[in-house]
């Protein structure tokens, strides 16, 4: 792991790194609901002729977020429309995430990441860039690295974990989006989030702490 004060300001140059990597208005997300994945990937591909554009985050069955150079995203979002998703939802974000408009922002973070010490982690975590869990700091350096710029696969994150038996899951910070994934995941597992005093004491609670 690292020392607070690096993480808190490697998570600040990771934002602006992903911020300059590219041009406001340049990229763009869009969620493609009722579509599995290969129909999703079909799409991306057929798309790709008019530019970058690939599945960014794989967050629940049926809901699959693309990213990457606004027109070839909007081709896609016509392609998957044409092929039957549910809805398509373009996504009010500044920065295409999670595809290969980033490697620059992974190469200038690596920079950064060489200039900290970084320790072997005392509790595993999962890299939701490939579903596996990690555990060294050999492991963690590039996998902070790769998931600029990688999909994520938050599906198959949730069920590698409950596959080891997890059944708790606590969303920390604003909202309950990872939250309602989780619940669409894990049929049955308990999922509590903390977003303020109220929720900390009821998520308290209920672990009976």
């Amino acid at each position: 792991g690292f020392e607070l004060k690096d993480a808190l300001a490697l998570v600040q140059k990771r934002g602006k790194y992903m911020q300059e990597a590219v041009p406001e208005g340049v990229g763009l997300m869009a969620a493609i609901l009722g579509m599995d994945r290969a129909a999703v990937e079909k799409t991306c591909l057929e798309a790709s002729k008019n530019g970058i554009v690939a599945p960014a985050n794989y967050n629940s069955p049926g809901q699959i977020v693309i990213a990457g150079e606004k027109n070839a995203v909007e081709k896609a979002m016509e392609l998957a429309k044409a092929a039957g998703a549910k809805r398509v939802v373009p996504l009010a974000v500044s920065v295409p995430s999670h595809c290969s408009l980033m490697m620059q922002a992974g190469d200038r973070l690596a920079k950064e990441l060489d200039a900290v010490t970084i320790r072997d982690l005392r509790i595993p975590i999962v890299n939701n860039a490939d579903a596996k869990f990690i555990s060294t700091s050999a492991e963690l350096r590039p996998s902070l690295i790769r998931q600029i710029s990688s999909s994520l696969y938050w599906e198959d994150s949730i069920n590698r974990m409950t596959a080891e038996g997890y059944d708790t899951f606590v969303e920390i910070g604003p909202g309950k989006v990872l939250s309602g994934l989780v619940k669409r995941i894990a049929k049955g597992a308990k999922v509590l989030n903390v977003e303020d005093q109220k929720s900390m004491g009821e998520t308290l609670g209920a672990l009976g702490l």
